[in-house]
């Protein structure tokens, strides 16, 4: 029986209410009183800092960071710093990993797969980088990725530049690696693609791939 998997398309919205936002749809889910969902948004500017991350990944101060109107807040994810902002589409999968008969890594590999497919609609060709998370174009990562699961629903999950002000990658080291590069779909297109668009496809994409890894 086909698994129905909501897409909740949030708009713009501040860290800390997304955040609480993937808490509450969280224990919706646990208790079963919703289906997967896939929380799809925007941020404002903020540095975000994994469970594992470096104080000197930070790379501008707290008030270089305050003049550009970039807030920092601590996660419980895993990984180091990342950025999120406008013109990023930011992906929160909230999934019930037993219910699908997923292990944690093909979630991954499903998220992988889905940003993959989504840039290969507008001719973009997107790999899996062997030895950084993420999903990578030539030599430049376009995706950040970083969930967590607890008793058994996921959450957090992963940013896909569109018309990212790449600029504020500077501020970080992003990733926690030196002399990473950044891209976006806008500077690989040479025009800027509607998020609303990015964000339609993929969520049809989203669907597909996780029915398809679905036991």
């Amino acid at each position: 029986m086909k698994k129905e998997l909501k897409i909740e398309f949030a708009g713009r919205v501040p860290y800390e209410t997304a955040f609480r936002r993937q808490l509450e749809l969280q224990e919706l889910r646990l208790g079963d009183k919703i289906p997967d969902t896939l929380l799809l948004l925007e941020h404002p500017h903020v540095y975000t800092l994994g469970r594992h991350a470096r104080e000197g990944n930070l790379v501008w101060s707290e008030e270089e960071r305050r003049m550009r109107g970039v807030e920092l807040q601590q996660t419980d994810r895993g990984g180091d710093v990342t950025y999120h902002g406008p013109g990023q589409l930011i992906g929160y999968p909230i999934i019930l990993l037993r219910d699908r008969g997923l292990l944690p890594r093909r979630l991954v590999e499903w998220v992988e797969n889905t940003v993959i497919q989504t840039l290969d609609c507008f001719s973009i060709s997107a790999y899996v980088h062997p030895d950084y998370p993420g999903v990578w174009v030539d030599d430049a990562k376009i995706c950040a990725i970083g969930m967590r699961i607890r008793e058994g629903v996921s959450y957090h999950g992963f940013a896909l530049n569109v018309n990212t002000d790449l600029s504020y990658f500077s501020g970080i080291v992003p990733c926690g690696i030196n002399g990473g590069k950044t891209c976006s779909m806008a500077s690989l297109l040479g025009y800027e693609p509607d998020i609303r668009q990015v964000g339609n496809k993929l969520a049809l994409k989203a669907g597909a791939l996780l029915e398809r890894e679905s036991k």
